[in-house]
């Protein structure tokens, strides 16, 4: 049997719209489980952040991971964030697509730009950030081309570095900016309940 494809899940998901603070908000329930909220600027349709949880081993809820947007920090007890405190000059690494492009920042790097090198790497299906100083280095994949099984293209890699923030973009392949556009015109058929209305209505 040929494994569903990943707009044939979004489209069998159990999903639930609200529009709040000029956003529209849509929670996917699969069939496994797993649960994905994603919010989009009501103009642009601009995805402004996308979470997965997945049921923990004693079948609770688990922790939202965040896959694009603003990173949660974690909730520590009063005592912990007393003596466990991340430095706020630390590298913060975020996922903050546009319309056409996958786009990563990476905050609080001071480094010139010459010291930065991405590269692709095809086998491991992931990209590194490296300098040539050695004070920053990252793997990182993008999980929306390996739901479409598609492959790494170094061609449409690129970065720049501006404010002490790098800011590395890989061009969407066509196959996903066609399958975003029809995704788009089925969550617009969602019946979206504004904040304030009771239930969510689901479809």
């Amino acid at each position: 049997m040929a494994v569903p494809s990943w707009l044939e899940r979004l489209r069998a998901a159990s999903k639930t719209a609200l529009v709040q603070d000029g956003k529209r908000k849509i929670h996917y329930l699969f069939e496994d489980g797993k649960e994905m909220a994603e919010e989009y600027d009501m103009k642009t349709n601009q995805l402004v952040s996308r979470k997965w949880r997945e049921k923990n081993t004693l079948g609770g809820s688990g922790k939202w991971q965040v896959e694009v947007g603003e990173p949660t920090s974690p909730l520590l007890g009063a005592l912990e964030s007393e003596l466990i405190k991340e430095s706020s000059s630390n590298p913060v690494f975020m996922r903050k697509d546009t319309l056409s492009s996958f786009q990563w920042r990476i905050r609080n790097l001071p480094y010139p730009k010459e010291v930065y090198s991405v590269s692709v790497e095809k086998e491991q299906r992931c990209f590194v950030i490296r300098t040539t100083n050695k004070k920053y280095y990252k793997k990182f994949s993008i999980p929306d081309l390996d739901r479409y099984q598609l492959p790494l293209d170094a061609a449409a890699l690129s970065f720049t570095h501006a404010n002490n923030t790098l800011i590395v973009t890989y061009q969407k392949p066509k196959e996903i900016l066609a399958a975003e556009e029809q995704l788009q015109k089925e969550l617009k058929k969602i019946k979206a309940a504004n904040k304030g209305d009771g239930d969510c209505k689901t479809q």
